[in-house]
């Protein structure tokens, strides 16, 4: 492990330091009966470097980073989980908690949780990766045996159906580390991208689109492969990175972050013109200029609203705007377009256009 987390920090800080979190827990949970609320507390705050605590049956643990029972009485709490039966942990950091301590969070909120005996059952976590094995798996230029065999190294079985996840973005590597995801997920950093490896059919689209919204993940944007033999992990690969290709980081909207391949359908195809061919479409072009003026950006979010949801009051309370702000955005649009949103064919072919605008920027 030690390995695998100098070789990603040359890639990327933030993702080697949210691998770094998963693994440490993942090192804790596999001690099994062995761990205790003390060991649990004591390696947390050495982890975070600041003091961590945890309460359960009017009973406290308190450790500071350096090991060491903290002389002073509980300080300001930075961030703070609760887990069953009736039990809390939190941080205790001077000032604003940091990029990671949700995830230290959660984590330390399951192995308690273990501790005490309510998630012993049901808990499997997902897996901090290989990046040279999942790399192995997602190439195509591999032989079969040499993917099964990088498979069955991760854990994963050759003949069953799996989803590959592409994540771009800040902190996209503590999303895919999160436990809504399913278990036995395997989470490596592969490039600029993070990905999982996550075995079944089912997609876990919703549950991504969830944690996007309800965490407020700005900058993170996600894209789903579709299911495919394990063996054929190249092509959920690719949907995963062309799904990403239409994700965007839209404020106020953060299911438009989240794109699933299977629910694209025949749009997945605007991604085979030429970027050049795109950018040069005069639809591509009038929003480009919308975007790079004065209030552009919140006249793209009105129209990506209105055509998601088909009605102008929906797409207020997407943005939670009142309905004339959001009409008065999209006469905006509508003046750098030259028609009206109105007629179904036009908004149709500004859904186009804004699909265009997307695939026309570079490639993460």
């Amino acid at each position: 492990m030690k390995g695998l987390l100098l070789r990603l920090s040359a890639l990327d800080a933030d993702a080697a330091a949210a691998l770094r979190v998963i693994a440490h827990f993942e090192a804790l949970l596999g001690a099994g009966r062995r761990l205790d609320a003390e060991s649990l507390v004591r390696s947390t705050a050495g982890l975070a470097e600041c003091p961590a605590g945890l309460e359960v049956g009017g009973r406290m643990v308190r450790f500071g980073p350096a090991g060491t029972l903290p002389a002073e009485p509980l300080g300001a709490v930075s961030g703070s989980a609760e887990f069953a039966p009736g039990g809390r942990v939190w941080l205790e950091r001077p000032g604003a908690p940091g990029p990671l301590d949700e995830l230290v969070l959660e984590w330390l909120a399951i192995a308690a949780g273990v501790v005490h005996g309510s998630r012993e059952q049901d808990f499997a976590p997902s897996q901090v990766a290989d990046p040279a094995l999942v790399e192995r798996v997602l190439s195509e230029r591999e032989a079969v045996e040499d993917r099964a065999r990088a498979l069955r190294l991760l854990g994963l079985a050759p003949e069953l159906p799996l989803r590959v996840v592409a994540v771009a973005g800040a902190s996209s590597v503590a999303v895919l580390g999160r436990r809504e995801l399913r278990p036995g997920v395997r989470v490596a950093a592969v490039g600029p991208l993070a990905v999982a490896l996550a075995p079944g059919a089912a997609s876990s689209a919703d549950e991504l689109r969830a944690f996007v919204r309800d965490q407020g993940a700005q900058g993170v944007r996600i894209g789903v492969g579709g299911s495919v033999p394990a063996l054929d992990a190249a092509a959920s690969w690719a949907q995963a990175r062309l799904a990403l290709r239409f994700a965007v980081d839209v404020a106020g909207l953060p299911d438009e972050a989240v794109v699933d391949h299977d629910a694209l359908g025949p749009v997945a195809l605007l991604a085979d013109i030429p970027v050049d061919r795109l950018r040069a479409q005069p639809d591509v072009r009038a929003l480009v200029g919308l975007a790079e003026g004065r209030g552009g950006p919140a006249a793209l979010a009105a129209l990506t609203a209105f055509l998601r949801t088909g009605s102008l009051r929906h797409a207020a309370t997407d943005l939670h705007l009142h309905h004339s702000s959001v009409a008065a955005r999209l006469s905006g649009a509508e003046n750098a377009l030259g028609y009206r949103l109105t007629d179904p064919q036009d908004r149709f072919r500004a859904q186009l256009a804004l699909y265009a605008v997307r695939l026309a920027e570079p490639e993460t």
